[in-house]
């Protein structure tokens, strides 16, 4: 092979390595939102995306308001749940045969409302596939700025809102050593 060859071989090489890695999928879009520590911080994300959306600057800004509401989720979440169950066996006469019937329902109901301050989209990241362009938002909310956030809280009494500025920090740590345990790091 001749030295000229070579040059063009690392060079295309070297361009498909770079594109290689310059398209890989971030850590945070595969995983979604929750709770993370980084070198110093502590912080809550909310990750969001969108499709389909031909007009960017409105496709930008409903993902960063789907990451947001993802933050928001770990913050105040209101679950209803409801389930019926009936069955009934029926037997006349002949009590080999019998007639059976159940009927079973299940609703479910997820409300989220919450007001946050401090929520900062830090990251977006598009992926272009056939099929048209996915756009992902990160938002990010730090533990200091959450702990602020309790303080702020109309809703709870003193006591409840010391213990949970006092217990926060405690409570992302179990949460982070949940997550150690499991291998699912970011």
């Amino acid at each position: 092979m001749r030295f000229r060859d070579a040059t063009k071989l690392i060079g295309v090489m070297m361009v498909t390595l770079l594109l290689a890695a310059c398209s890989s999928t971030p850590k945070w879009v595969e995983k979604g939102g929750g709770y993370m520590n980084e070198k110093n911080s502590k912080a809550f994300y909310g990750v969001g995306g969108i499709s389909g959306v031909q007009n960017e600057p409105l496709a930008r800004e409903s993902a960063d308001n789907r990451a947001r509401a993802d933050l928001a989720k770990y913050m105040d979440t209101y679950t209803s749940y409801l389930m019926r169950d009936y069955a009934a066996s029926t037997t006349a006469g002949d009590f080999t045969k019998s007639s059976e019937e159940q009927n079973i329902e299940r609703a479910l109901k997820t409300f989220v409302s919450t007001n946050l301050s401090g929520v900062a989209v830090v990251d977006r990241w598009e992926k272009e596939d056939k099929i048209g362009k996915t756009i992902y938002a990160l938002a990010k909310m730090d533990l200091e700025t959450f702990k602020e956030q309790i303080g702020r809280m109309k809703e709870l009494n003193a006591q409840a809102r010391d213990f949970v500025r006092k217990n926060a920090e405690q409570a992302f740590d179990r949460l982070q050593q949940e997550e150690d345990k499991r291998g699912n790091n970011r």
